[in-house]
């Protein structure tokens, strides 16, 4: 099978994405956490709290039942819960820097950095990856603390541009390693209600829970008409709340579903209207070029319809050498990272290539589901 990245985090800490998850303990506040990315060869994982008090979110490694017909499978992964053609070129020390994409201080390898200081490969971790911007996830359904640990986030970005994942859809991950979520959809509204009253006012990017729609084939028709009505609510939301957030919607990527099927679903989740969209994302947590999400990107906005100001985010995170040939998702070797974070693409529709998934972060065979592991990202960020 092809080899299918996705978003999903199993509740914990996954490579690429930091995360904000309830502590459970008593604390309102959000700390992101590095998270796993979901597995690419079965489907997504949901993530995992992470065993301190801060919760990463983010699909665990371990692959999770495969979707009907020839869809490719995921990683799975989890985050951090916040607090305060020839290979991509890897981002180096000298790469551009992000323009306005905010780092969230607080993630599974900033962690490791602050207690390795002696280690030799901390140099190259810290310079290529820990100082680079990350998506903050948001993957437990916990009311009382949502609004609260957005904000967290939000403030703390000043003047910069914050990247948030809320990962909270019922039927998460169909079951999978990344499973959870609201308890039901009416919860789900509820959540979303919370979560976008803690955006505050500045600039702010969304990413509309990884997989829900790409990901939907264990839902049957009458649930998936539900879900995409919620998510379109959710974009909706988002947008009243805060007039600056730009919500991007889940395409998949390029080696799953055809454009034509994913912008279907798409226009029936609201992608295509300004109103809960600004366009949609794609390669969350998995290894396509860059290349390909160009262009597999535009052919989804074009099947799509809607204004010509929707645009695309893409996961560089781990795409340097894209994708592996025999499918591997599982923490495949040869891998590296890809374009460093940034608003400024300079292609046509493309509006931003960010980190969603946190690189070093483990699918489950380097390390344990979600964890980051130091050989991996060592791996990952050498040239």
């Amino acid at each position: 099978m092809v080899a299918v990245a996705s978003v999903v985090a199993a509740v914990g800490t996954v490579a690429g994405v930091v995360s904000a998850l309830d502590d459970r303990q008593g604390r309102d506040q959000a700390r992101p956490k590095a998270t796993g990315s979901p597995t690419l060869e079965p489907l997504p994982a949901v993530p995992t709290p992470s065993p301190s008090p801060t919760a990463s979110a983010r699909p665990s490694s371990s692959p999770s039942r495969s979707s009907a017909g020839p869809e490719p499978q995921r990683p799975k992964e989890r985050p951090k819960e916040p607090s305060q053609g020839p290979s991509e070129k890897p981002p180096t020390e000298s790469a551009p820097a992000a323009d306005r994409l905010y780092r969230y201080g607080d993630s599974q390898v900033i962690d490791w950095v602050r207690a390795n200081r002696g280690d030799p490969r901390r140099p190259l971790i810290e310079s290529r990856i820990a100082r680079r911007p990350a998506a903050v996830w948001f993957a437990d359904h916990s009311p009382s603390t949502i609004t609260s640990r957005v904000r967290a986030v939000t403030r703390s970005a000043g003047d910069r541009v914050p990247v948030l994942v809320p990962y909270a859809i019922p039927d998460r991950d169909c079951g999978g390693a990344s499973k959870g979520g609201a308890p039901d959809l009416a919860a789900y509204d509820a959540w979303v209600e919370r979560f976008a009253a803690g955006l505050g006012s500045g600039e702010v990017v969304v990413i509309l829970e990884p997989d829900a729609i790409a990901l939907s084939e264990c839902l049957s028709a009458g649930e998936r008409a539900d879900r995409y009505g919620a998510l379109a609510r959710a974009g909706r939301v988002i947008k009243a709340a805060n007039p600056k957030a730009r919500v991007y919607h889940d395409a998949g990527h390029s080696g799953w579903n055809a454009a034509g099927k994913q912008a279907g679903r798409l226009r029936k989740a609201g992608a295509a209207s300004t109103a809960s969209s600004d366009g949609i994302f794609t390669n969350v947590s998995n290894f396509h070029r860059t290349s390909a999400e160009v262009a597999y990107a535009r052919r989804v906005l074009d099947a799509l319809g809607g204004p010509r100001s929707l645009g695309a985010v893409i996961d560089t995170s781990r795409n340097g050498n894209g994708a592996p040939a025999d499918g591997t998702w599982c923490d495949p070797e040869g891998r590296k990272l890809g374009r460093a974070p940034t608003l400024r693409t300079g292609e046509a529709r493309i509006d931003a290539y960010l980190w969603i998934k946190l690189p070093g972060e483990s699918d489950g065979c380097k390390g344990s589901p979600g964890t980051f592991t130091p050989g991996y990202a060592y791996e990952l960020a050498r040239d």
